[in-house]
């Protein structure tokens, strides 16, 4: 194998992981959307948790558009076409999407914090804020990496007309 051949690999594998890691992620939410779910909603004894229950459907639908996202930039990294229009696109959506699921958590947050109040259960409310954060910090992460391919887009650019 020579060092051509090698640093393929390497490259491969590193988008390989991130794909194992990105679909594991999704699976495992897509079990709980298909299985624990349903199976929560049916419960008797769940009480005022079913809406809430019911209601994590709702933003399983961008999380899911985000993953294909990420499976189609992983795809542009593979195909060495990362510098490109596409994948500021694609974390264009991907910030969207991190935005849309901030919102509706925000939104159902005061029904969570009238049943963990009524319930004294305050870790579910802390569960809400965590997932909040998280997709708040991913559409950031978003931003900042569209506003850097988009400048380093127009560098490529700048390079490639004075060469």
């Amino acid at each position: 194998m020579n060092k051509k051949q090698t640093s393929k690999l390497v490259e491969n594998g590193s988008t390989l992981f991130l794909r194992l890691a990105v679909l594991s992620f999704a699976g495992f939410i897509l079990g709980l959307c298909l299985f624990a779910l349903p199976i929560g909603i049916a419960s008797d004894n769940i009480g005022l948790y079913r809406w809430i229950l019911a209601g994590l459907y709702v933003p399983a639908v961008p999380f899911f558009y985000a993953i294909y996202q990420t499976m189609k930039l992983l795809t542009y990294i593979d195909k060495n076409t990362a510098f490109s229009d596409e994948s500021v696109t694609a974390f264009q959506r991907i910030k969207f999407c991190g935005i849309v699921i901030a919102a509706l958590f925000s939104a159902g947050l005061p029904y969570v914090y009238y049943v963990a109040d009524k319930d004294d259960a305050p870790g579910v409310l802390v569960v809400a804020l965590v997932i909040i954060g998280a997709s708040a910090a991913v559409a950031v992460f978003s931003a900042v990496l569209q506003r850097l391919l988009r400048s380093a887009i127009a560098i490529k650019q700048e390079n490639d007309l004075t060469v």
